[in-house]
């Protein structure tokens, strides 16, 4: 059975949003005070509707209680727009509510009235590209929950030549390695162990947020 997603607002990210659930062949609903947006999105999704998600009337028509997930991306177009539809959703009986946030206290508000989850992309992708902009070996960065994070980063030279037993990566910073790639478009292979580290090597790993990072700073100075 399909995964039932009502997305409200087709922003930038929002539409970006909706694009990628369909590609994974999720349901989505899609909603926007915008006709234009509406109209963009509509060949692509499962049903869109135009109305201001603040009409209490209007959002309980889409049953929100029933869907697995319910977004509220309206965040960049109006703050108090994202408070109101995000508190009806909860009390409609929306099982998951996700809802982007502006700020910090525009967060800390979503999250009062009932959002499950706060996400705001921009710092997201800017956090992790900062990384990226620091180490040069930083190659993506995806979070997992509130501190862990996935990352795919270049060996350093001094590793060249060594197993993962030599390095002892989890031992020394807490580092999981779950995939070792042989260059940028190479095969994905299951680390080994034994495993030796050759030039271009990428490890993909599970570590707390900041710790690769430090790793890199550290190494790069041997």
């Amino acid at each position: 059975m399909k995964k039932q997603v009502l997305v409200i607002g087709l922003g930038q990210f929002g539409s970006a949003l909706v694009k990628a659930l369909v590609a994974k062949r999720v349901e989505v609903v899609a909603v926007d005070n915008d006709p234009k947006r509406v109209q963009y999105i509509a060949s692509e999704v499962d049903q869109a509707m135009c109305f201001d998600a603040t009409d209490e009337d209007a959002l309980a028509r889409l049953s929100p209680a029933t869907r697995d997930v319910c977004i509220c991306a309206t965040g960049d177009q109006s703050k108090e727009a994202a408070i109101i539809c995000t508190a009806l959703l909860k009390q409609m009986g929306a099982k998951r509510v996700i809802a982007r946030g502006n700020d910090d206290l525009h967060s800390r508000i979503l999250r009062m009235v009932g959002a499950d989850e706060v996400i705001n992309p921009e710092w997201a992708y800017g956090e992790r590209y900062a990384n990226h902009v620091v180490h040069e070996h930083i190659l993506e960065e995806m979070s997992l929950g509130t501190d862990l994070v996935v990352t795919e980063f270049k060996v350093p030279e001094v590793y060249v030549g060594k197993t993962l037993v030599e390095l002892q990566l989890r031992r020394k910073y807490g580092i999981i390695v779950v995939a070792v790639r042989s260059g940028e478009r190479g095969t994905i292979r299951i680390p080994d162990p034994e495993d030796t580290m050759s030039a271009g090597d990428i490890l993909v790993v599970v570590a707390h947020e900041g710790v690769v990072p430090k790793l890199l700073s550290e190494e790069g100075d041997k």
